[in-house]
């Protein structure tokens, strides 16, 4: 099987976005309304765009500002500091937006005004989210506007309908600014097009990369990214904001222009714990006629928590696992044996020993344990195993390939791109996403649709069903090594040292060998801040088993409560001298988030 040709693809799942609007999120989330700052605990803030959001929304129903205007304040910053629109590549300053609707971001905030205003004079329900400025990530649609995942290739690509995420967060008043930049066709976790939000220099994590640096660079209040392994994790991580990556199943994906189907997941990013909470409250929920993996969650779901525990020790009754076993890819090559601790930077480790210090200061028990060691098959057999489930089309199939491709094949992942090919769109473009979504089989001179759609389609059902054992039995393996340490969540860094340059740097010379991983165990994980080095964020993880969110954000809400400077912490803004550097080509590639290319990776990493 040629997998270089199944990189990074995605299919036009926009045009097919269900019938959202009409869906009611089944949850039991807890009501962040009545958790709302009172105006007197307001605290000062240097500037509009600094305020959290459940900070503005008090601001806004108690007239302090208005929609409109906090949605011109967060526009005048886009005009400013991110530099054209439409370019997937360095345009000079952030380009964390490739495209905004101004005109459609200031009507829903003169309609969010008049919801407010209503519930001035009649009460009501009124959601926090209400009037307040977000981005949704280049890959999810947003009726009437382009979405183009990363690449100029799917131009002319619009959504038909809202993503039934979206079209959650646009019934909760949110206003839509626009479409963030991502990796070219969502595949790289270290992106180049956006610039990070501390220093546009630097590599800003992707794939979700605009929506990493749009609420840390005071762009927006939120933003909602994607991932399908480590693409909301690495530019949260990279960028410093708190991002939750869910469960499989916990919010629809229907919307969506997949990566794989079965580990892609929608998530919020934003600047607080508190924020990105709130957004999960409102986005997650059963969408059984659009996303039938959301029928997997507990209906309804438990509370995701929304403000922090008072106790003097909050985390008190709760042991937070280090897996020794994480093991850390350094310079390309995989650290097997070695500390996850011992590969940090000195700047790194030093955050890292105060953060499990901050930890035990707030209740919570931080030991090192086992976790589970990736590389050995007897643990692993659904990565690490060397067996081959069939042989298709001249190809062999891994246990992990059986799965993926043969999900990609049911949501019809290269036909759309072959029709969409067929819809007059220009030679280059066709070539470019034959390039990437098809196969060369053995024995063909050049890729194509029909190859690739024959192997996925071609899957016996037999490697598929053992495919999936064998992900079943890797997560009953994961799960136990927790249960027999008595760890309730882990606590990773993604990131291990400082991040690269954008241009002629290692975007990540030291990061998780394994980041796919929560995502092929359907796990959630959050992302947040905690300290700095040579002025870039250093953010550390929480994840464990499948539905753990609310104790997992609950966490790190009670962490931010208690050392605020980090996630409230602003960079200082470009120079806008930056902006005359002409736009330039710039190849957005890095590590893959492709779960066939990752397993590639990883066993070629394992060799050097």
């Amino acid at each position: 099987m040629n997998s270089a040709k199944l990189s990074r693809r995605r299919v036009l799942g926009t045009a097919v976005a269900g019938t959202a609007l009409t869906l009611a999120p089944g949850t039991a989330a807890a009501d962040p309304a009545a958790l709302l700052p009172t105006p007197g605990q307001l605290p000062h803030r240097p500037r509009l765009v600094d305020y959290e959001i459940l900070e503005l929304a008090t601001m806004l129903r108690t007239g302090r500002t208005s929609s409109v205007e906090l949605t011109r304040a967060y526009l005048d910053r886009i005009a400013k500091l991110n530099g054209p629109f439409e370019v997937y590549g360095n345009n000079g300053l952030y380009n964390a937006f490739v495209r905004i609707d101004t005109e459609g971001a200031l009507a829903a905030a003169r309609a969010a005004d008049q919801r407010i205003a209503g519930f001035r004079r009649h009460g009501g329900a009124l959601s926090p989210l209400c009037g307040i400025p977000m981005g949704i990530k280049d890959s999810i649609g947003i009726k009437g506007l382009a979405a183009q995942d990363g690449s100029t290739a799917f131009a002319g690509n619009k959504a038909l309908q809202d993503a039934t995420a979206v079209a959650r967060l646009r019934a909760a008043g949110v206003v839509l600014l626009g479409a963030t930049i991502c990796s070219a066709f969502s595949g790289s976790i270290t992106g180049t097009f956006a610039g990070n939000a501390w220093n546009p220099d630097y590599v800003p994590g992707g794939s979700s990369q605009g929506s990493g640096v749009a609420p840390v660079a005071r762009l927006a209040a939120a933003c909602l990214g994607e991932e399908t392994g480590g693409s909301i994790m690495c530019p949260s991580a990279a960028n410093g904001a708190s991002g939750i990556k869910p469960s499989l199943g916990t919010v629809s994906i229907a919307g969506l222009m997949p990566l794989s189907p079965g580990y892609d997941v929608l998530g919020p990013i934003s600047r607080s714990a508190r924020d990105s909470a709130v957004i999960l409250s409102t986005i997650l929920g059963p969408d059984g006629v659009n996303d039938p993996q959301t029928l997997s969650a507990p209906i309804p779901f438990p509370a995701i928590p929304t403000a922090p525990r008072l106790a003097r020790r909050p985390l008190q009754g709760l042991t937070i696992g280090i897996p020794q076993t994480d093991w850390m890819n350094v310079g390309g090559s995989i650290k097997v044996g070695v500390s996850p601790q011992a590969t940090y930077g000195a700047g790194h480790l030093q955050v890292f020993q105060r953060l499990v210090s901050q930890l035990e200061g707030l209740g919570a028990r931080v030991i090192q344990f086992r976790g589970l060691d990736m590389t050995d098959p007897a643990q692993n057999p659904y990565y690490s195993s060397a067996d081959v489930l069939a042989t298709v089309d001249g190809s062999p199939v891994s246990p992990s390939a059986a799965v993926v491709n043969a999900n990609r094949y049911e949501v019809r992942y290269v036909a759309a791109i072959a029709e969409f090919c067929a819809s007059g769109i220009p030679p280059e473009a066709v070539a470019t996403l034959t390039n990437q979504y098809g196969r060369r089989a053995p024995g063909e001179s050049a890729p194509s649709f029909a190859s690739a759609d024959r192997f996925n389609g071609g899957i016996p059902a037999s490697a598929r069903y053992e495919g999936e054992r064998r992900r079943r039995t890797l997560i009953a393996n994961y799960t136990k090594a927790l249960r027999d340490a008595g760890v309730d969540f882990m606590l990773v860094l993604t990131l291990g040292d400082v991040i690269g340059k954008r241009s002629g740097g290692t975007g990540f010379p030291v990061f998780r060998a394994y980041y796919q991983v929560p995502n092929a165990l359907g796990w959630p994980m959050v992302s947040f801040p905690a300290g700095y080095v040579q002025g870039l964020p250093v953010s550390a993880q929480f994840w464990g088993p499948r539905f753990s969110e609310p104790e997992i954000v609950q966490a790190m809400i009670d962490y931010q409560s208690r050392f605020p400077e980090y996630h409230s912490a602003a960079p200082a803004d470009p120079e806008p001298a930056a902006a005359k550097i002409a736009p330039m080509a710039v190849p957005d590639e890095g590590p893959s988030n492709d779960p066939v290319l990752g397993e590639q990776a990883v066993r070629e990493a394992l060799t050097r």
